[in-house]
């Protein structure tokens, strides 16, 4: 008798990268739906896209995949916090980089991850920091090549959010000196 095995992360992920189409943004795309088809990060269902938009994602990005083999009941978003989804949204699809049809779907992935309590890299079901700063790179160049100090990605995007509305709370002439600075731009792990 042979014990079924159970799948991984990675498992998952070298699935999706053979049914992939090809561009760059799968490869992270790909961890991210390997972790939450495990049930790892704080993405809702369907991704935060919905069931339609989602089955959009995959069809363009993984036409070799059943999508709703990886459909995993996710978190319920905060409906509290939609006018801050729709902020972050407007932020985003300001500065997308025009590459590929769907960063206004990945747009809504990243702040469905912008939701979750811990680092968006993790949020989001990401292995490693690495993997968001190629997705941001890939999918909003304009907006990301602006962290130029490698600030933490989701301390990044509300700075920039406040930016765009004027709102400085930031007492420190610059981050250099802030005593913060550590929660900002430290390692995350």
């Amino acid at each position: 008798m042979h014990a079924v095995e159970t799948p991984t992360p990675q498992h998952v992920y070298a699935g999706l990268m053979a049914g992939r189409l090809g561009a760059p943004v799968e490869e992270p795309l790909a961890r991210m739906l390997a972790s939450w088809s495990l049930g790892f990060g704080v993405l809702p269902d369907w991704l935060g896209l919905g069931e339609g938009r989602y089955m959009e994602l995959m069809a363009h990005h993984f036409p070799g995949i059943d999508p709703t083999s990886l459909a995993n009941p996710g978190r319920v978003p905060d409906p509290g916090r939609r006018d801050e989804m729709v902020d972050l949204h407007n932020l985003l699809i300001a500065t997308r980089t025009g590459q590929i049809g769907s960063e206004l779907l990945m747009a809504d992935i990243v702040i469905a991850g912008c939701m979750g309590d811990d680092h968006l890299w993790q949020d989001l079901g990401l292995w490693n920091r690495a993997d968001l700063s190629r997705l941001m790179m890939d999918t909003f160049a304009p907006r990301a090549s602006r962290n130029t100090g490698d600030m933490k990605w989701k301390k990044f995007l509300y700075k920039q959010l406040c930016e765009t509305e004027g709102i400085y709370t930031c007492r420190a002439p610059s981050c250099e000196v802030c005593a913060d600075y550590q929660n900002c731009f430290g390692p995350e792990d």
